[in-house]
């Protein structure tokens, strides 16, 4: 690195994501020279990819493809948004000194779901420390024995109230070491742990076009990345000053509230994916782009969308705009998502995404959905093959209970389901008797 790069941002976390999301906007904002400052990338666990990126002096090709307002864009971008990547575990001290950077101002992460968690086992004078949160609180202990201030952190970790939930670890640890009032009272006041919600499909290494796409660049690259053109960053605080992320033109918004977007993103998209997938397998297809294709099957996802989950979530401009960026997601030609990787442990999803649209809906408009509802008995026809993957004994139960049993599963749905039974029953009974072709005809025309 040389003496005159400013170095303003440090990473926990060197995967696809984040440098098909973070790093690519913190490139674009340089480029446009709006910002002066580069990221720093810390291997957060043992095994990583951090020697691989210090071996292509921290560069790497980006291809984000994509429908955008039914055009397709292919945009390609060499990224050079960061000055070096370190392994806290062979690189300690290079990585500790980051915390006395006065330039330092910005932390990000994405360490997985599981990454936030407080362990309790860790000592202050580990080198490094396990647990994320634990190594963070070390490194902030030092910022702060520095003297210097403190810093905005953004969290991309896909769980809820992330930001909360970190800052909860850090004073844990600090707690558990501890350390001074002082101390936790500049984590507190000096820092800004802002939940955030991420929202872009980062499909990562390609390997099956590899060899085209090193063709197109004319070296090699171990760490091409790929992702939708598509992406949204909603972030629970207010820093356009210090990073004009909407100014350089990005899907970057700013809130005192992330619980909406959240909402909106989970009912939409996630629950769309959950409403179609099952019901589109038994029908006979394989990805999500097949059903974008197939006229009925697309016509099923827009009426769970447009005519029932809008409608119960709020008909405004903007979930009416999100649905319609989410078909155009969905029939990414770039994309092959397969629906038996959607369907993965479908009766935790189909509780958390879909059912509460249901619910609210016969709460507003006095009746279920009927797109919605036949969804549920798609479910339970897709758990009777031999294709559901999901918890052992989840299983075994869907595969012979009858439709009354299932639904009166609370501990499965978290709600007193005993009023749809004849509804599910009826429309389960149609996809055994009629086939899935004729079942979404007759649903379809309703």
């Amino acid at each position: 690195m040389s003496s005159n790069v400013k170095e303003t941002v440090i990473q926990f976390g060197e995967g696809g994501f984040l440098r098909g999301f973070v790093d690519y906007f913190f490139h674009k904002l340089q480029e446009k020279g709006l910002y002066d400052g580069k990221i720093v990338v810390v291997q957060p666990i043992e095994k990583g990819m951090c020697q691989t990126l210090a071996e292509q002096n921290c560069e790497y090709n980006l291809f984000l493809r994509g429908i955008d307002n039914g055009q397709v864009v292919n945009e390609h971008t060499h990224v050079t948004s960061i000055s070096r990547a370190l392994n806290p575990y062979t690189q300690y001290d290079e990585y500790i000194a980051l915390a006395s950077n006065p330039d330092l101002r910005v932390l990000v992460s994405n360490t997985t779901e599981a990454g936030i968690e407080y362990v309790g086992t860790e000592k202050l004078t580990d080198m490094p420390p396990k647990a994320y949160p634990a190594k963070l609180c070390q490194f902030l202990y030092k910022r702060y024995q520095a003297g210097l201030k403190g810093l905005i952190l953004l969290p991309c970790e896909l769980i809820d109230d992330n930001g909360d939930n970190l800052k909860k670890c850090v004073l844990q640890y600090a707690d558990l070491w501890e350390l001074e009032d002082g101390f936790k009272n500049w984590i507190e006041t000096e820092n800004d742990f802002c939940s955030t919600l991420v929202d872009r499909i980062v499909t990562g290494y390609p390997r099956d076009e590899v060899e085209e796409l090193t063709k197109q660049i004319g070296y090699e690259d171990k760490l091409i990345d790929t992702a939708e053109i598509f992406h949204l960053w909603v972030i629970g605080g207010h820093h356009e000053d210090e990073l004009p992320f909407q100014k350089a033109g990005y899907n970057v918004v700013w809130t005192d509230d992330v619980h909406p977007y959240k909402k909106r993103k989970v009912r939409i998209l996630n629950g769309g994916h959950t409403s179609m997938v099952l019901g589109a397998h038994l029908y006979g297809l394989t990805t999500v782009g097949e059903c974008m294709q197939d006229e009925t099957v697309s016509s099923f996802l827009k009426k769970c969308i447009f005519e029932e989950i809008i409608p119960t979530i709020g008909d405004t401009e903007d979930n009416r705009k999100f649905g319609a960026a989410v078909l155009e997601r969905f029939s990414n030609p770039f994309i092959k998502h397969q629906l038996l990787s959607i369907a993965l442990n479908s009766v935790s999803k189909f509780q958390v995404r879909v059912l509460p649209t249901i619910l609210e809906y016969k709460e507003k408009f006095g009746k279920y959905p009927v797109g919605l509802t036949f969804s549920m008995a798609a479910l339970i026809s897709f758990y009777r093959t031999d294709k559901a993957n999901d918890g052992e004994e989840i299983m075994k139960f869907m595969k012979d209970a009858s439709v009354e049993e299932i639904l009166k599963r609370e501990d499965y749905w978290h709600a007193d389901l005993t009023e749809m039974i004849p509804m599910v029953q009826e429309y389960y009974d149609l996809i055994q008797a009629k086939g899935m072709a004729e079942a979404y005809k007759e649903v379809l025309a309703k």
